[in-house]
């Protein structure tokens, strides 16, 4: 396997994530698995939260893949794909960490866009945070943000048709 395919599928990888994200955050996270959900949409005291155990999942499914394409543990049936795409996924949850975690809930460190792409992201994702309780919503990405505007039409319309419910502006901000 050439070192360059190897790179490509490491990258394809972790641009898929995002759209798993989005899928496991909109179907999974504020669905089925909203019990593990809810305590990062509402005020708690304590480092962890319960949503936190998605990590633990993300981090599984890289484990996974690892060993897939592991001959050390399946031998000669490893398929090495499997390699790239556990590394892929695994530079996901490093951005993921980065810039969800870390830039918009400040978790690892303190540091408040004042435009760019960045701003984008932490209002994107305070845009989602708006909503009270696992209805509606918009923004389900993690690293990826629409036109905040536009996403502020999409839950003042939701609100309208009685699909969601929001926090008091002073909170939502």
């Amino acid at each position: 396997m050439s070192s360059l395919f190897a790179i490509a599928v490491v990258f394809a990888a972790c641009a898929a994530m995002e759209a798993v994200a989005w899928a496991s955050h909109k179907w999974i996270m504020h669905g089925f698995g909203w019990g593990w959900h809810r305590d990062h949409h509402e005020p708690h005291d304590g480092f962890l939260e319960k949503n936190d155990r998605f990590a633990l999942v993300g981090a599984a499914i890289s484990i996974g893949f690892f060993a897939v394409g592991s001959p050390l543990v399946l031998g000669d049936s490893a398929w090495l794909p499997g390699t790239w795409i556990g590394l892929g996924v695994m530079l996901y949850g490093a951005i993921y960490t980065l810039v969800h975690d870390g830039l918009v809930h400040q978790r690892w460190f303190r540091w408040v866009p004042r435009s760019g792409y960045a701003r984008r992201i932490v209002q994107a994702h305070k845009l989602h945070h708006a909503t009270i309780g696992k209805e509606g919503g918009v923004s389900f990405g993690f690293v990826l943000a629409r036109d905040p505007a536009q996403l502020k039409r999409e839950l003042a319309a939701q609100v309208r048709e009685g699909r969601a419910a929001v926090r008091p502006a002073q909170e939502a901000a």
